[in-house]
């Protein structure tokens, strides 16, 4: 009894000192080819981010543009020696507010005139050098406008080297400079996918012929295509979420930096042109929405591009294993 319960020891002892080695995953999470990945979709993200941004921004500054000049007109008078300006602009003013159609008029001074001239001519502008024309700014009803060819006949009688301009050549141009800078920014952002999708394919194989052994065994023994396919999806999805999200973060921060520089330099002519072409810096909510899928849909169809590729790859295995004169 005593020996049977030694040995019984003995063999309790030698299984509490089994201990099992923890599994290898089948494609290694640091290796070369994952570093570089995340690196590449880092970069793609971040300009796809950039170029939404880019578009949402152009867009919003172009239907600012737009819905700005379509509720305002312009009225220009040219001066010329013996001219009293100031009356002729306040003739203008009142002609304009006696059509139907306007809600208000208002004439630019001669400072806010020099300060839309300074960043091309400079500080210190003395607009009685220079014929500068002097500008009426009349508010108009968007869902009623006024008569513009009886308003321009009327002001083109009474009032002396005078111009309306109703901008709506502009409007044109503004729309057609929109709907180009989406088609271009939707052309460049299908272009960063399309480059991500073959960069994860070739990064795939390349992780596929480092592995090609383990894949092959583990084929062999009986694991179905699908299990070898989930783990290189896995370990691909979480590569490109990490590059694409850190390229997301990168590209949100480089427009709130812009924001921050527009609204520290605000009120210097530099700011006011630059305001005026790209509006705020802002993406506003749409934008970081639009980064954030794009983040999503990185990783997804990194993901999907993997295990199409594994899949497709294991597949030539077993086409080479049933003709051997095939090779991958």
């Amino acid at each position: 009894m005593n020996d049977m319960s030694d040995t019984e020891h003995g063999i309790g002892e030698s299984r509490r000192e089994i201990v099992l080695r923890p599994t290898a995953p089948i494609v290694p999470a640091g290796n070369i080819a994952g570093s570089s990945l995340m690196f590449v979709i880092s970069i793609m993200s971040f300009l796809a981010c950039l170029t939404l941004g880019a578009v949402i921004m152009v867009q919003d500054t172009a239907n600012s543009w737009q819905s700005q000049i379509s509720r305002e007109i312009t009225i220009q008078i040219k001066p010329e020696p013996g001219m009293d300006l100031d009356a002729e602009l306040a003739k203008a003013r009142d002609i304009a507010l006696s059509f139907t159609g306007t809600t208000a008029a208002t004439i630019v001074d001669p400072a806010a005139t020099a300060r839309l001239l300074e960043p091309w001519l400079g500080e210190g502008l003395d607009l009685e050098e220079l014929p500068v024309p002097r500008l009426v700014i009349i508010t108009i009803d968007e869902a009623a406008p006024p008569d513009f060819a009886g308003m321009r006949l009327a002001l083109e009688e009474s009032v002396q080297n005078v111009f309306l301009d109703d901008h709506r050549t502009w409007v044109d141009r503004l729309v057609a400079m929109a709907n180009t800078t989406v088609i271009i920014g939707l052309c460049v952002l299908a272009l960063v996918f399309t480059a991500t999708i073959l960069t994860v394919v070739f990064a795939t194989r390349g992780a596929l012929s480092g592995n090609h052994h383990i894949v092959e065994v583990l084929h062999f023994v009986g694991a179905e295509a699908s299990f070898v396919a989930a783990k290189f999806q896995k370990h691909f999805f979480l590569i490109a979420l990490k590059g694409a999200l850190a390229g997301g973060i990168a590209a949100a921060l480089t427009f709130a930096l812009a924001s921050i520089w527009a609204s520290a330099s605000m009120a210097t002519p530099e700011s006011d042109q630059a305001t005026a072409l790209f509006g705020g810096f802002s993406m506003g909510a749409g934008g970081y929405i639009g980064a954030l899928a794009i983040v999503i849909i990185t990783a997804v169809l990194t993901a999907l591009t993997t295990r199409i590729t594994v899949i497709r790859t294991i597949m030539e295995i077993d086409l080479i294993r049933s003709d051997p004169t095939r090779s991958i």
